[in-house]
């Protein structure tokens, strides 16, 4: 009788052991599946956060962060006052006095230098944004530090001479920092001559117009703000007239382009009203 208690007692003993251990790994497996299929939700929750992501870079072309750059001021702008820019007394291979570069979105910085264009409208010099880093959502910017404008009366002329990835050059105004601003720019690999604020870094589009932008060639922008109504001149020619009360206050003029472009600019000359 005691050695048949003894190898019952153990016996249970091990059978214990046994579903203590089958309990143990059924717990872990339970624990390991739940911890995957959170993670598959959470990849799936990420895929979806970055397909709506595309979907508003189509929409708005959201960047994927913004940091905050402090914009140094400039005194406000007379009424009446005017300013030109030929850069024919800059320095060849140098930036040009009076202004500073900065970028939105992500990317290498950009790249401004005051290079000769035996075709620049007036000779010999124009500012050309040179860098060619192919980031898509990437906007070098050229920011002028003389004055601020709230109404005004801005024109440019522009070349695009290369990019694979975009061939655009645009006029910024009443840009407070290099993350908010209003921007409208021609675009000569999508033919059009867009109309865009940029909010925290995000640039979305509210007015347009469809028209031959060709490269290799000297283009007039021009802008003219009063209060919250902004119009648009393409070569001379309205294209666009739209209201916008998002920056209601002075700030900054410059000069645009995006991604890859190498644009060409000349003669920049604002007035304010």
């Amino acid at each position: 009788m005691p050695l048949q208690y003894a190898f019952k007692m153990r016996r249970a003993t091990e059978m214990i052991r046994v579903r203590s251990t089958v309990a143990i790994l059924a717990l872990l497996i339970g624990a390991a599946g739940l911890l995957a299929c959170n993670k598959g939700d959470s990849r799936t929750a990420e895929t979806t956060q970055k397909g709506s992501g595309v979907d508003e870079v189509a929409k708005n072309e959201a960047p994927a962060a913004v940091i905050g750059t402090a914009e140094q001021a400039a005194p406000l702008a007379r009424s009446g006052q005017e300013l030109t820019y030929n850069f024919d007394s800059d320095s060849p291979g140098q930036m040009p006095l009076k202004f500073h570069s900065a970028r939105t979105g992500a990317g290498k910085e950009s790249r401004w230098l005051v290079l000769g264009d035996s075709t620049a409208p007036s000779k010999p010099n124009v500012i050309a944004q040179t860098s060619t880093d192919q980031v898509d959502y990437r906007f070098p910017l050229l920011i002028n530090d003389e004055a601020s404008f709230r109404d005004l009366d801005v024109t440019v002329s522009f070349k695009a001479v290369s990019g694979n990835i975009d061939q655009a050059g645009g006029l910024v105004f009443r840009l407070k920092d290099p993350n908010n601003y209003y921007v409208v720019r021609a675009n000569t690999l999508e033919n059009n001559y867009n109309l865009y604020h940029v909010v925290n870094g995000r640039r979305s589009e509210f007015a347009g117009a469809k028209l031959k932008v060709t490269s290799g060639e000297w283009h007039k922008l021009r802008v003219e703000v009063i209060g919250n109504k902004i119009t648009c001149y393409y070569d001379g020619n309205q294209k666009i007239e739209a209201t916008d009360d998002t920056f209601k206050d002075a700030g900054k003029i410059g000069l645009w382009t995006k991604a890859d472009s190498v644009t060409y600019f000349d003669d920049l000359r604002v007035a304010a009203r």
